[in-house]
């Protein structure tokens, strides 16, 4: 019997849906960022020993020299809001939209950390963007009860955004 390929209008799709938990180990580095939040409600990132780089979140190795990180650093808890997006989309886990997601840079480090963003009136999203576009600073404000997640804060705008 030959084999041939079929042409797209005789293939048959058949829709899935996975739904099925999961756990997976976070490694050494991520598990060590994840308990100071949980534990100490501090962010941390890890310096790069060639070029001295703070990544945040904390890394187990430096993404531009590719060397193994080893020294644990505090940073912020304020930084810069340096890229946003004003999300109209419901996500599980996330707050009704409109919201704003957006990349910080805390003081001390070198990468940027995602997270949400509030502290913004999103009542005229076009005023909002031109706000936000002016790169405000932003404090790490953390929940009460910790899990040990991304979830564990969110940042705060404390420039005035007029």
């Amino acid at each position: 019997m030959e084999s041939k390929t079929l042409a797209p209008e005789d293939r048959i799709r058949i829709p899935g849906l996975w739904d099925f938990e999961y756990s997976y180990f976070a490694g050494d580095t991520a598990s060590r960022f994840f308990r100071i939040l949980r534990e100490e409600g501090r962010i941390c990132g890890t310096r790069c020993p060639k070029c001295a780089r703070v990544l945040v979140p904390a890394r187990s190795y430096c993404d531009a020299c590719f060397v193994a990180t080893t020294d644990w650093q505090e940073v912020g808890p304020e930084g810069v809001l340096d890229i946003f997006s004003i999300v109209g989309a419901q996500f599980p886990g996330l707050p009704p939209p409109p919201f704003v997601m957006g990349y910080i840079t805390l003081d001390g480090a070198d990468t940027a950390l995602l997270n949400h963003v509030v502290g913004v009136d999103l009542s005229d999203i076009d005023e909002a963007a031109k706000s936000l576009m002016k790169r405000p600073r932003v404090r790490a404000q953390f929940k009460e009860q910790r899990e040990g997640r991304i979830t564990d804060f969110h940042f705060q705008i404390i420039d005035e955004l007029a």
